[in-house]
């Protein structure tokens, strides 16, 4: 078997453990989310999705910060919660610009393939792992936009178990959004 298919399959398969832990708010969610995406960080680059492996090597970073923000005393623990329309727009608004900005650098100074798309993923991939590292609930809906995209992206460089992965994190994130939901109107 030829070494990116096993390290596609590798990293699919940690990848796919942390979601279903993500939503079950089970703090090993991020080991797994760790080592899936340092796997991830190699792959991106044997494809030149730049801007992806980018945003692997920051979802290693926040992996290690959702770990310790998960990693609270009893009595002490992050709870879900909400933002109000204002910070939504405000980085709705800047990641667009920011996404431009990059995909404009990456498209003039890379062989990056798809660098704008490519980039808004990353951008916005980075925002929604800080929202769910926070359990800010509409981090799923973030989520839920990006691997929508994703799946072409990735069916796109013929990562076709990658963007069968994304179908599934599509339909796990309506999922987890609906479970923390929930959970959000319980507390």
């Amino acid at each position: 078997m030829e070494l990116n298919l096993i390290i596609e399959l590798l990293s699919v398969g940690f990848n796919l453990v942390f979601i279903i832990l993500l939503i079950k708010e089970n703090i090993w969610c991020w080991p797994f989310g760790i080592v899936g995406s340092l796997l991830s960080v190699y792959l991106f680059i044997l494809v030149q999705l730049n801007a992806e492996s980018l945003l692997y090597v920051f979802y290693v970073i926040m992996g290690a910060y959702g770990w310790w923000n998960w990693s609270k005393p009893i009595g002490e623990e992050l709870l879900i919660s909400k933002w109000n329309i204002t910070p939504h727009l405000t980085l709705v608004i800047g990641g667009v610009i920011l996404g431009l900005a990059l995909g404009w650098i990456f498209d003039n100074y890379t062989e990056a393939v798809y660098p704008f798309v490519d980039s808004q993923t990353t951008v916005f991939g980075i925002a929604a792992t800080f929202l769910e590292a926070r359990k800010k609930l509409y981090a799923w809906i973030y989520w839920i936009v990006l691997n929508g995209v994703s799946i072409i992206l990735y069916a796109s460089r013929d990562l076709f178990i990658y963007s069968g992965l994304m179908v599934v994190f599509f339909a796990l994130s309506v999922y987890g959004f609906r479970s923390w939901s929930v959970k959000f109107s319980k507390q």
